[in-house]
């Protein structure tokens, strides 16, 4: 398991800046990418150093048996306790963006969270649960249950709750949107058979609470 920091690329992209990928391979003789964290996000992320290892967790992945488990400080406040689900297909959008197979004002919320009636897309389902809250912001355990692209910060968006410092998805000029970094942190992966791998979540990114 590696601690992954925000702000770096598991693999080259148009920036030509250093990536993950690069170190793991000075590391590793044959290291092996079964997981990957968009660009922003920090914490824990899967390498596996074995084809056995490979075949396991890429298996596990494909049945939907690792829970993922993250941290997110989004923009607003959620006001409920217990735990909500997101139920939103999603597809591709434009510009290497994904979206909400449906309109915005078709999003039902419940007590129990939010869905759309949609035949299109593909079934993306995400848990959120408040820890805390402050004037403007709201600190989330998020559980994504299917691992669509984008997925966590996609549904958060579109149920007006974006993730603070998300300037794909968010809105970049409001307030509470301006962060010095994605806040959103994989702090929990459960693999069946190897057990539990956990990235504490550093200071700076609690700070984003505030």
């Amino acid at each position: 398991m590696l601690d992954k920091p925000s702000g770096v690329s598991v693999l080259a992209d148009r920036t030509g800046a250093p990536c993950l990928w690069d170190e793991l391979k000075s590391l590793y003789p044959r290291p092996r990418l079964v997981h990957r964290i968009d660009k922003g996000t920090s914490g824990a992320m899967l390498v596996a150093l074995t084809e056995d290892c490979q075949r396991t967790i890429t298996r596990a992945f494909s049945q939907r048996a690792i829970g993922k488990h993250y941290l997110a400080v989004v923009c607003g406040h959620i006001p409920a306790r217990r735990t909500l689900t997101i139920s939103l297909p999603l597809k591709r959008g434009r510009k290497s963006r994904y979206r909400v197979a449906g309109l915005r004002e078709e999003i039902r919320s419940s007590p129990h969270g939010w869905s759309i009636d949609s035949s299109d897309g593909l079934a993306s389902t995400t848990r959120i649960r408040v820890l805390a809250q402050s004037r403007r912001r709201t600190l989330l355990a998020v559980q994504a249950l299917t691992g669509r692209g984008h997925q966590i910060r996609v549904h958060l968006a579109w149920i007006g709750h974006a993730v603070a410092g998300d300037h794909l998805y968010g809105a970049p000029g409001a307030p509470e949107q301006a962060a010095p970094r994605l806040a959103l942190h994989c702090h929990r992966l459960v693999v069946p058979g190897y057990g539990p791998f956990k990235a504490a979540a550093q200071p700076a990114f609690m700070a984003l609470l505030a």
